[in-house]
């Protein structure tokens, strides 16, 4: 489902990143690792097409997104690839439900209401549908976020410290949901973290 080669990229002058080759297949699930400073943050933008390679090729359900102009990049993205941010950048004026439902209307122009009570629901989060994300603990606000990059179905699902702010119980919980939740939807799944306890719960890992 995603699949890089040769992908190289620098800041600039002493800054510069080279990155082992990736593959990940639906359903299955990719743990980048390493120390603060080897590029893991950059990785998963280049992954979902934030940033371009000076060199290099990644590819996403059989399409080169280095091919695509800017705006077919960002309507690629929008159906194609759901994103977890460490930061999650709710509008913090609609509720946790309008705000999954605005990730599918941004990413399609429909109001997926179904799929993103079902998701949310599947979450846990039933009894918060109507809460203003700061009503939310963390830990709901990551099952928010994850909500929001699975509403539109995507091919490829990016997780940057997915668990870097949980304890260790929900730490646990979201990498197991995240995991369950990439086979389910047959979704490619790559968790980008310094986290080490993750590391003894996926078996398919790169080290940077």
């Amino acid at each position: 489902m995603i699949s890089t080669q040769n992908i190289r990229f620098s800041y600039g002058k002493g800054t510069n990143f080279s990155f082992p080759d990736i593959v990940a297949q639906a359903g299955e699930t990719l743990l980048i690792t390493g120390g603060s400073g080897k590029g893991k943050t950059t990785l998963l933008h280049l992954l979902g097409g934030l940033l371009r390679p000076q060199q290099g090729q990644v590819t996403i359900g059989g399409t080169d997104i280095e091919t695509l102009s800017d705006k077919k990049l960002d309507h690629f993205r929008g159906q194609h690839i759901g994103i977890v941010l460490q930061q999650a950048y709710f509008v913090a004026a609609l509720s946790v439900l309008d705000n999954v439902i605005l990730a599918s209307w941004l990413g399609n122009g429909k109001k997926a209401t179904d799929k993103a009570t079902e998701l949310l629901t599947q979450l846990g989060l039933a009894d918060h549908l109507h809460k203003l994300p700061s009503q939310l603990s963390i830990g709901q606000q990551q099952r928010v976020s994850i909500a929001r990059a699975l509403v539109n179905s995507p091919q490829l699902l990016l997780a940057d410290e997915p668990t870097s702010s949980l304890d260790d119980e929900n730490a646990f919980i979201v990498a197991d949901m995240l995991s369950g939740l990439a086979k389910q939807y047959g979704t490619a799944l790559v968790i980008v973290t310094h986290d080490q306890r993750l590391k003894d719960r996926f078996t398919n890992q790169i080290a940077l």
